[in-house]
């Protein structure tokens, strides 16, 4: 039976905690590295409803996308959502492991899995390489199969992505052609320039603010935008990164389950018109 320091220890040969940003928090939040590890749940998001999923399946091991923590505490008391999830997790023998922007530059990683959700086939590269490593790095840039209408490929990827209350807003043409794609997983909006510049038809990311969107489109000859919800976009890797560690580990004999938690964990849970509120 693996332990939890050998899970850990083939996450980060997958995520390398040394590829994190500076400001991130990943790696192993609480469990004990000697306790045996069964079962693994993904989730984007550690919180409370993603937590009683993985009590209930009898996972030992919750891995999230999203970190908990990403500044110091002085302590963990149960008087916040967070001081109650751990103590939670703690109850229940539960660990908690972080792979984010360690993730979102890994080759494959983030984006590598939201550009397949939403149809781009054939090579991907990063928009924005890692000065270490061109393979890696954030966001990608891909082709669909051929060019569709910028309608139609907003259609694609809301079929290929999770289904939330806000969908995809579209920023652009309708009509327009488009085939050449860049996609990040995320909050996208540090991007907006390296898309320009990559010469694509669209860039498809989330948290995209009203300012800088005005702006870009005002901008003529750049991409169309579409904006997604930010867990939508994230969720797809879930999957990947679980089918990876299950292979490396198998590979190693480690032998171990995964499940991808369909929680939705979306802040947003309903949409709304003026009129339906009075």
């Amino acid at each position: 039976m693996p332990t939890l320091a050998d899970v850990v220890r083939e996450l980060e040969s997958i995520y390398d905690p040394a590829w994190a940003e500076s400001w991130d928090a990943v790696g192993l939040v609480c469990g004990d590295p000697a306790a045996e590890v069964r079962k693994i749940l993904f989730a984007v998001d550690p919180v409370a409803a993603v937590a009683d999923e993985a009590i209930e399946w009898g996972a030992d091991l919750i891995v999230t996308h999203h970190p908990l923590y990403l500044r110091g505490v002085t302590s963990v008391a149960a008087t916040t959502f967070k001081g109650r999830l751990i103590h939670k997790l703690i109850k229940n023998d539960v660990g908690l492991f972080t792979a984010h922007t360690n993730a979102d530059v890994a080759d494959p990683g983030v984006s590598d899995a939201l550009a397949r959700a939403v149809g781009l086939t054939g090579p991907l590269t990063p928009l924005q390489p890692s000065a270490d490593d061109p393979r890696r790095g954030l966001g990608r840039v891909g082709a669909l199969p051929a060019p569709v209408s910028l309608a139609e490929f907003a259609r694609r990827a809301a079929d290929g992505l999770p289904a939330t209350a806000g969908g995809l807003r579209v920023a652009g043409d309708l009509d327009r052609r488009v085939q050449r794609i860049a996609v990040s997983g995320g909050a996208g909006d540090s991007l907006l320039g390296t898309a320009r510049a990559a010469g694509v038809d669209v860039f498809l990311t989330a948290d995209l603010r009203h300012h800088p969107a005005t702006e870009f489109m005002e901008t003529s000859g750049g991409p169309a935008l579409i904006d997604a919800a930010h867990w939508a976009t994230e969720w797809p890797w879930l999957t990947d990164a679980a089918r990876r560690l299950t292979s490396i580990s198998a590979a190693k004999g480690i032998t171990v389950e995964t499940r991808v938690s369909e929680t939705v964990t979306d802040a947003w849970n309903t949409t709304a018109k003026c009129e339906d509120l009075k």
